[in-house]
């Protein structure tokens, strides 16, 4: 790993192979796809805090950084830094390993929030720890 990179932050919730079915016409893995990808590493980690449903309120702080090509390997990180009343955030970040092994980098971050909902799609309280 280059020396100016940080390891990644929280917890490891998602690994997959970024495929071709996923480019856009440049050869370059869709953002949309790394969103979904995040997306979905954010709901595994906030509902299982939240033991139950969660839905995906907000996204915010979002960048791509680096693009990521067909074959690297994608890892989504997580990490829970607020807990309110029936909401979460969590700082989530996708790093690539390139097919070739070379050193892992990050390629986007963001924040989301996550409330914790009941049977009826209504918001509910996230249980203490």
């Amino acid at each position: 790993m280059q020396a100016s990179e940080p390891d990644p932050h929280g917890d490891l919730s998602l690994r997959t192979v970024a495929m071709p079915a996923d480019t856009n016409p440049s050869g370059d893995i869709f953002g949309g796809w790394l969103m979904a990808l995040m997306d979905l590493a954010a709901g595994t980690a906030a509902s299982s805090r939240a033991k139950g449903r969660t839905a995906t309120a907000a996204v915010s702080h979002l960048s791509f950084l680096r693009p990521v090509k067909v074959g690297d390997v994608v890892c989504v990180y997580t990490e829970i830094i607020r807990i309110g009343t029936t909401s979460m955030t969590l700082a989530v970040e996708a790093w690539a390993l390139p097919r070739g092994q070379e050193p892992r980098h990050k390629v986007t971050a963001a924040e989301f929030v996550m409330v914790a909902v009941d049977g009826d799609g209504k918001p509910r309280p996230v249980p203490p720890a």
